[in-house]
């Protein structure tokens, strides 16, 4: 390998097999932890000032090359990006740069510049998720009037209006923020100092260098802090709730563009064409989404396996976690904000979602509450609604079509005030207790989704 530049060697006296050279390196995957690397090097040099080991000035022209390493373009291949930056360093400042490592290992080094990236991409996910809660709000208000059935088992079941079809999922992602801002207080510890695995002899405050790198606190635990990727398994494991929550969201509207629903339209923005049959109009994106999903899952699983049988300390397998992590942070990033494009790409096609919800029995329940508010029990309710419902379907007739006379064959004292309780304003308006579906209610959470975002 050109230019690598090993951080070991003394012991060996042979070249190591090429094959197994580069099956060793990790460069081309970690070289991402350049910048992440870079700042927690300077804040060794600085922390090795008051160690004794270099003097104010050495350090500054430490940090001032490894500066410029950063804004350089990558000019050779290495082991690792570590190795990387160590032999850069020495080839700027010379004998000087190799003083850097002092008190230090790949160890730590490798998890602290990992926990710095996974922190930034923590926020940088959550930045995203705020711009495709923000898309559900504006398509929300874009149709607020809208309703569409809701469904239980695929099966329609109650109406609701579109805005808080909507809201249901600026919930979801509104976990997910908090997830990862959870997660982020565990990945937010400084193993640096930890050096291979028992500590650092050199009189390091790691308080000090914690402070300087923006870490809550330094490992209380050297093993731990170098042989545990737990704080890297919670991320991908909210990486892999998001894709839950973005496949869901996928597949109802995947569902709900089809000519078997057409409650929405897709823009060309987000779809394709058949190569073959010219009507088509494809939801790709959507689709997309949906399959890149048992991706991240599969990021999440492999870094668990990796894991799971590691004695303690460190162990090279532990190379294997980053090309995963890495993964699940790009695809379910790159999701997340390809949900919020689709969003701000889609029209729904109201006439046809308000008729959808106004056939099919979804105001049976309606009808059940109005029976009960009349003084039944809502067991005998539900067992008289049943009845009018097969009345319905064996009349090919909906609830609210069946006269008073024929109702009276079930329910002997129903009268004319039933048609108000089967209307769909009404069915809507009565949702309006915390979390319902009522105009009133939508409205007031719409509101609160927004004060939350600002």
């Amino acid at each position: 390998m050109k230019g690598s530049g090993k951080l070991w060697g003394g012991r060996f006296t042979g070249d190591a097999n090429e094959a197994f050279a580069r099956f060793n390196s990790s460069f081309a995957v970690d070289r991402r932890l350049m910048d992440a690397d870079i700042r927690a090097s300077i804040a060794h040099a600085n922390a090795l000032v008051g160690a004794g080991v270099l003097t104010a000035n050495e350090a500054e022209k430490i940090s001032a090359a490894l500066d410029a390493i950063a804004a350089a373009e990558i000019s050779a291949d290495s082991e690792d990006v570590h190795s990387y930056i160590e032999h850069q360093l020495v080839e700027a400042v010379g004998e000087l740069g190799k003083k850097l490592h002092t008190g230090r290992s790949r160890n730590d080094q490798v998890a602290t510049a990992f926990r710095l990236w996974l922190r930034d991409e923590a926020d940088a996910i959550t930045r995203t998720l705020k711009r495709t809660q923000t898309a559900l709000i504006a398509a929300a208000e874009r149709h607020i009037d809208a309703v569409l059935p809701g469904y239980t088992h695929l099966q329609r079941a109650q109406p609701v209006l579109w805005a808080h079809w909507c809201l249901a999922y600026f919930e979801m992602f509104d976990r997910d923020i908090e997830r990862f801002a959870d997660a982020r207080k565990r990945i937010n510890v400084l193993p640096l100092g930890s050096a291979a695995l028992a500590g650092t002899s050199f009189n390091i405050d790691r308080e000090a260098v914690a402070k300087e790198l923006g870490f809550d606190a330094a490992s209380r635990n050297s093993l731990d802090a170098v042989s545990d990727r737990d704080f890297a398994a919670e991320f991908a494991a909210a990486c892999s709730l998001v894709m839950v929550h973005l496949s869901r969201l996928a597949e109802d509207l995947i569902l709900y563009a089809s000519q078997e629903f057409g409650f929405v339209e897709m823009s060309d923005a987000v779809s394709t064409g058949s190569s073959l049959m010219p009507q088509k109009k494809n939801p790709d994106a959507l689709e997309l989404i949906r399959g890149k999903a048992g991706r991240v899952f599969g990021d999440n699983l492999a870094l668990l396996s990796v894991m799971k049988g590691l004695p303690l300390a460190y162990n090279k397998d532990m190379q294997e976690d980053k090309e995963a992590v890495f993964d699940a942070a790009d695809t379910t990033r790159r999701c997340v904000e390809i949900a919020a494009i689709v969003l701000d790409n889609l029209t729904v096609n109201e006439d046809r979602a308000r008729q959808a919800a106004s056939t099919g029995y979804l105001n049976a329940t309606e009808l059940a509450d109005h029976l009960v508010g009349r003084g039944m029990p809502f067991r005998d309710a539900h067992d008289a609604v049943g009845k009018l419902v097969l009345m319905g379907i064996e009349n090919g007739r909906e609830l609210h079509e069946l006269s008073v006379e024929e109702m009276r064959t079930v329910v002997p004292d129903i009268d004319d005030s039933v048609y108000e309780a089967l209307s769909l304003q009404a069915t809507l308006a009565s949702k309006s207790s915390i979390g319902g579906t009522s105009p009133g209610r939508v409205r007031a959470e719409l509101e609160a989704a927004k004060k939350k975002l600002s």
